[in-house]
């Protein structure tokens, strides 16, 4: 690759290493049901997407899981039945908890509902029972979902941080204002990045809404803001000089500048007091002109020794790269972007969408499919027996449309090199679309979680088309993934059953997610096998292609009961080569 890393021929070897054949293992554990609390009908309230996962380092029986959740939302039959809009106030970030790693919860919480909104009546949000973050309303503020979930250290009496005080969840989450007032709003701009903390997840889990601190705004906000795209990371090395501070990364949409721009800086905020209070810096330019765009869809991590690192799909003379900050003081300075790797998006683009989408016209839109999702083994708990490598993985189309594969590449100089970027091979027609890596804290095992489509593009709404979740492992020799095994392949569904809720086109969100301990990883996907598909749908968006658009149908009497219903999936698997 022509740009300013230079990958050495011992590096180089992995990646021919990470490209050998998988292997089967023996009876793998099945994926679960992960959303146990969302029900099977009406559309919107059974959709769910974008899952995150955490485990805490401290205490590894203790799993939580996020998601865009709509179980509070109003059915499709309250006032206009041919649309499903957002109810206004009403969250969605959805919470699960586990503490076996297999068995899923979802508490029950009090604040502002539309679950008994279903028609036909027009609804209005009022208090009552919520399946997603409280504490919210009180605020005048919305869960508005893109989770992100970390554990960290719990800081003591006198702010210094110990596992012995116990741990903290952090969950980050995108949060707009109850009131469209500005006189009334709790914070300038549309969307915001709020964080819920609780050191008592065992209480959360059983719905005490007290187990959870108020709501903390972290992003600083102008009257055109729109936070976007976040992420949470807590430094839960205590090797690391920086033990215990907590970063969040974000896109920050500013103003159109008059149609000539779209200024969208990369923030990243720190908090060294537990997330009470947030200092947010803005690592590098705002500039996003169709040329050169900054870091979007951003993941950050911590190494054993506090150093900070930030990665996001940015261009630089209209070319893609997956790009990294770095921070060596616990976030005070940044340098960089770095770039790591060429990267060519999958998709095409949808006329009527405006987005990239990969199963079809009127698909789910794609737009990050490329993002990069990054793990360091990092040796938490204590950091004494980390190996630091990082690994990052994405969707690529360099082979083009129908031949999109699982990209990978590694580093194990702290991002100085990286190998050229390989393929992880997957089944005959799998086309990856979400990918996330998991290593565990000694480096000695690599688990990548994958989304893929398994037919090929559609130019139709008719023709059958399929949607899976697979988790891998490799053990790591030396700084060497081998002998790759799929643990799980989930039920295949079919993503036109999913929707956005405007009902033009699918919906999946933007990513996966998984988690490791040294024995064992907890992995999440989007799932659509329960999820019907809707000849009614299928025929309305087909249309929205022609020069005679019809309307909306009326989803809950012309679909299946089933349509809309995305689940989240995943489970726990233990690791096949202890």
């Amino acid at each position: 690759m022509a740009h300013r890393h230079v990958v050495t021929a011992v590096l180089a070897s992995i990646a021919t290493a990470f490209a050998g054949a998988a292997v089967a293992v023996a009876a793998p554990p099945p994926d679960t049901l992960v959303s146990v609390g969302s029900p099977s009908t009406p559309f919107s309230q059974n959709k769910q997407n974008e899952p995150a996962v955490a485990i805490d380092a401290h205490d590894p029986g203790v799993v939580v899981a996020g998601a865009n959740d709509e179980i509070d939302e109003e059915s499709c039959a309250a006032g206009d039945p041919t649309t499903c809009p957002f109810t206004d106030g009403v969250g969605v970030s959805g919470v699960y908890f586990s503490f076996d790693g297999g068995g899923w919860t979802q508490p029950t919480y009090t604040g502002l509902t539309a679950r008994d909104c279903t028609g036909p009546s027009a609804c209005t949000a009022h208090t009552g029972p919520i399946g997603t973050l409280p504490g919210y309303a009180e605020m005048g503020l919305v869960s508005d979902g893109d989770p992100a979930l970390a554990f960290g250290p719990r800081p003591g009496s006198d702010g210094s941080f110990s596992w012995a005080n116990g741990s903290r969840l952090y969950y980050a989450n995108l949060t707009s204002n109850v009131s469209a007032d500005k006189e009334s709003a709790s914070f300038k701009g549309f969307e915001a990045i709020a964080l819920s903390r609780t050191d008592n997840p065992r209480a959360a889990a059983a719905g005490d809404a007290t187990a959870w601190q108020s709501p903390v705004l972290v992003s600083k906000q102008s009257s055109t803001t729109f936070s976007d795209k976040e992420q949470v990371w807590a430094d839960n090395a205590a090797s690391s000089p920086f033990f215990g501070n907590v970063y969040i990364c974000w896109a920050s949409f500013r103003s159109n500048s008059r149609g000539q721009a779209l200024p969208t800086p990369l923030n990243v905020a720190r908090s060294t007091d537990g997330g009470a209070t947030w200092t947010s810096k803005q690592v590098g330019p705002a500039t996003d002109n169709g040329i050169s765009s900054q870091p979007d869809g951003c993941t950050v991590r911590t190494d054993s020794h506090g150093n900070v690192y930030v990665f996001g799909i940015g261009t630089r003379n209209r070319q893609q790269f997956q790009m990294m900050y770095r921070s060596t003081d616990g976030g005070a300075h940044w340098t960089g972007p770095a770039l790591v790797a060429t990267v060519t998006a999958p998709g095409k683009n949808d006329p009527v969408l405006g987005r990239p989408t990969m199963d079809g016209i009127a698909g789910a839109r794609v737009d990050l499919a490329a993002g990069p999702s990054v793990d360091i083994a990092n040796g938490a708990p204590t950091g004494a027996d980390a190996t630091d490598q990082i690994v990052m993985t994405w969707a690529d189309r360099a082979g083009g449309l129908d031949h999109e594969q699982l990209m990978w590449t590694t580093s194990t100089n702290g991002g100085a090199a990286w190998t050229e970027p390989a393929v992880l091979p997957l089944p005959a027609g799998d086309r990856p679309v979400y990918t996330a890596p998991a290593l565990s804290p000694d480096g000695t095992d690599l688990y990548v979680v994958d989304n893929a489509f398994t037919t090929p593009y559609r130019d139709n709404t008719t023709d059958p088309r399929g949607l899976v979740g697979q988790m891998w492992h490799a053990d790591v020799v030396a700084g060497v993934p081998t002998g790759w095994a799929s643990l799980d392949r989930s039920a295949v569904g079919d993503p036109r059953g999913t929707s956005q809720n405007g009902l033009t086109a699918e919906f999946l969100g933007d990513y996966v997610y998984a988690a490791a301990t040294r024995d064992h990883v907890v992995g999440v996907w989007n799932d659509a096998s329960a999820a019907s598909d809707c000849p009614a749908i299928d025929a309305y968006r087909a249309s929205l292609y022609t020069s005679t658009p019809s309307g909306p149908p009326n989803v809950l009497v012309d679909c299946p009961a089933a349509f809309g219903n995305s689940d989240i999936r995943g489970g726990r698997w233990a690791d096949p080569t202890p």
